[in-house]
């Protein structure tokens, strides 16, 4: 993995971001324990994908010209929902409507594996006016969608946490940081603020496009160093 692994002054030990930036892998990796990080390696902390194919091409290795990888690596033809598909014995989500926030029905949906929270393109469905995934509701098998402005969120909630940097945010207290809430996805300046014994409320400076529900939130100091991070609940 593009990232490095480093022991703080207070003895706990976290990922920081590598000196590759463009492949810096460290919002993959913030679940890793206190054992696990001290007696991980990660030898491509300084260097570029580049150097890393050079160093394969002289050893002979035949993934020296693998194309890289753009979406989740265990996927390999096809999309998520057929994945999906030829892993449940093809028992997925039927088709439903699409709504809007009152529950009007705009369409039908294909299944609700087919979408995303943000999503605009592959819709399938013409409305006159640009609409994206604001919600998906497994248990009533629906879709809302709303304009661009209603995906913006100025806060989330986050669950099932780990912490790196430090062992703990007791509970009241408010923490500074720059979060991540998807891989390909600038950091954003935010307030963390523990709110009881397994959620962080997130507070962001300013307001974020299309936080998912199921995505992790990786935490970050101002020196690339990994804080925590936890999964993003539903709103």
């Amino acid at each position: 993995h593009y990232a490095r692994v480093v022991k703080l002054d207070n003895g706990r030990f976290t990922v920081k971001q590598a000196a590759y930036a463009a492949k810096d892998q460290t919002y993959m990796l913030y679940q890793l324990t206190q054992d696990q990080l001290a007696r991980t390696l990660m030898p491509l902390a300084d260097l570029t994908k580049e150097e890393v194919r050079q160093i394969a091409r002289e050893a002979g290795l035949a993934v020296a010209e693998k194309h890289d990888s753009q979406e989740i690596c265990f996927v390999l033809n096809g999309g998520y929902a057929e994945y999906i598909d030829e892993h449940t014995d093809g028992k997925l989500p039927p088709p439903g409507d699409f709504v809007d926030e009152e529950g009007n029905v705009l369409g039908r949906h294909k299944g609700i594996v087919n979408y995303t929270v943000g999503q605009r393109k592959g819709l399938g469905i013409a409305l006159g006016y640009p609409v994206f995934v604001k919600r998906i509701d497994a248990e009533s098998n629906t879709v809302v969608l709303g304009d661009e402005a209603s995906v913006h969120q100025s806060s989330i909630m986050c669950g099932d946490l780990n912490f790196m940097s430090v062992e703990d945010i007791c509970p009241g207290e408010k923490l500074r940081a720059n979060v991540k809430i998807r891989y390909h996805h600038a950091a954003t300046a935010a307030t963390l603020e523990r709110v009881d014994d397994d959620r962080v409320l997130v507070i962001f400076d300013e307001p974020v496009k299309a936080p998912a529900p199921g995505q992790s939130a990786v935490f970050y100091d101002s020196d690339n160093r990994v804080i925590g991070g936890g999964i993003i609940q539903q709103g």
